[in-house]
């Protein structure tokens, strides 16, 4: 058994950042757990805690229902590899694989034998006499692997192991690493920024910012179901499109009123939206959200009746399928603005044989089954997954809305206080020139 329990986990430098808050986690026997999010959002630094190579500020880590905030990383039983490697170059990929078990006063013989199965298991039989000079990018982190596979420790941690390597070969060394993770049938806690990864390798995913969770959950619960606005444009590639908007209607029918153009939910959609009193016909603002992929050529799908025109900026033939950047009617009537301002603000996968071409008005088909509705000031989830989740979104939306309101109070009471201090300075200089 392998299971880890992070509980109220905290990690502050002695310069005062904050760089994990309240990290709840449960992680079972066998799971490959995958923490994914934006270059500085705490996941390596969560790992090097579960390592011991952080000190916890705050909170509880148990491996196996044992404490191990005081016990030494060489004793967690727990293997990981690194971002770069950090194989030893003057030692050949044997010695490299050997290193730890010699140092544990393993018996030669023990130590030959796991070696050379975990180079049998990565086929790098024929580097064993090699120096890491001499291998490839691919084989250096194979190494480093196999490193890790002989300890046979409870735990692996890898911290973005393939970020070094090209895209061919990082599409060949997921597959290698899910493949050896059935194999050697244990715990996995994988660190990547890259969502691709995330979604094709983890049993769940954590998604984290600013050093907080901010959903787990399995990489299809990810797509369809995002908490908040992060999540969705986070997951998926391209990105989620956003709009900001209004939710009009009545009773009967519901639509998205965004810019100049206005959409109908599906009923089932607005049986699930939580709170829609309080935004429907009010000025309380909501972000409409659609992924690309649920976006396509209206003549090419006459069994969606949703549609709307827009302007086609730019198109990008990629042989599998196509991508078209356009303008809605709102975006395309604004000129003159910055290069953000100028870009377009709707992108739509449409059929690979597609013969679009930028200028061209475009008439798009919206598939509003799979849309996403969040409110814009907490970016909360408007719509529940069920009628039993509803109650669950309406408690984050208030929590969230608590959130703002203190930070918002706390950002207002600090900016007032350097004003005071400011004036406080001068005040002392007008008097000693008196």
């Amino acid at each position: 058994m392998s299971s880890l329990q992070l509980k109220n986990i905290y990690k502050v430098y002695p310069s005062g950042v904050t760089a994990v808050t309240d990290f709840n986690l449960d992680i079972e026997d066998k799971e490959f757990i995958v923490f994914v999010g934006p270059s500085g959002c705490g996941k390596s630094t969560t790992l090097r805690m579960i390592a011991g190579l952080e000190e916890i500020s705050a909170g509880e880590l148990y491996i196996d229902g044992v404490l191990v905030n005081n016990i030494a990383p060489k004793d967690r039983d727990i293997a990981m590899v690194f971002q770069n490697y950090a194989l030893y170059p003057h030692m050949t990929v044997y010695d490299n694989m050997a290193f730890g078990l010699k140092l544990r006063k393993m018996p030669k013989a023990e130590i030959d034998q796991r070696v050379k199965e975990a180079a049998r298991i990565l086929g790098i039989e024929m580097y064993l006499s090699r120096k890491p000079k001499a291998l490839s990018g691919g084989q250096r982190q194979r190494v480093a692997l196999g490193r890790a596979i002989v300890r046979e420790p409870k735990v692996f941690l890898l911290d973005e192991p393939l970020s070094n390597l090209d895209a061919k070969l990082r599409s060949q060394m997921r597959t290698e690493i899910t493949k050896l993770h059935n194999r050697l049938a244990t715990t996995f806690i994988y660190v990547t920024h890259d969502q691709v990864e995330a979604m094709t390798m983890g049993t769940r995913i954590v998604v984290m910012k600013d050093g907080f969770m901010q959903q787990v959950d399995s990489p299809i619960n990810l797509y369809d179901h995002p908490i908040n606005q992060f999540v969705a444009g986070f997951i998926g590639t391209p990105q989620m499109n956003f709009f900001k908007g209004n939710l009009i209607g009545d009773e009967k029918k519901v639509y998205v009123k965004f810019g100049e153009d206005k959409v109908a939910l599906p009923k089932s959609k607005v049986s699930l939206i939580c709170n829609l009193d309080k935004y429907l016909n009010t000025k309380k603002e909501i972000v409409f959200g659609i992924r690309p992929e649920d976006i396509c050529d209206a003549n090419e799908a006459p069994e969606i009746k949703t549609t709307i025109d827009v302007n086609i900026d730019v198109v990008e033939a990629l042989g599998s399928e196509t991508l078209v950047y356009c303008k809605t009617k709102s975006a395309s009537k604004k000129t003159g603005g910055s290069i953000d301002e100028e870009a377009s603000n709707l992108i739509a996968k449409v059929d690979s044989r597609s013969t679009v071409k930028a200028g061209e008005v475009l008439k798009i088909a919206l598939d509003m089954e799979h849309c996403h509705l969040f409110d814009k000031e907490t970016e909360i989830t408007l719509l529940a997954r069920d009628e039993q989740n509803k109650n669950e979104i309406e408690e984050l939306q208030i929590k969230q809305a608590k959130e703002l309101k203190a930070k918002e109070k706390a950002e207002k009471q600090a900016e007032n206080d350097a004003k005071a201090k400011v004036a406080k300075t001068l005040e002392k200089k007008r008097v000693k020139r008196k």
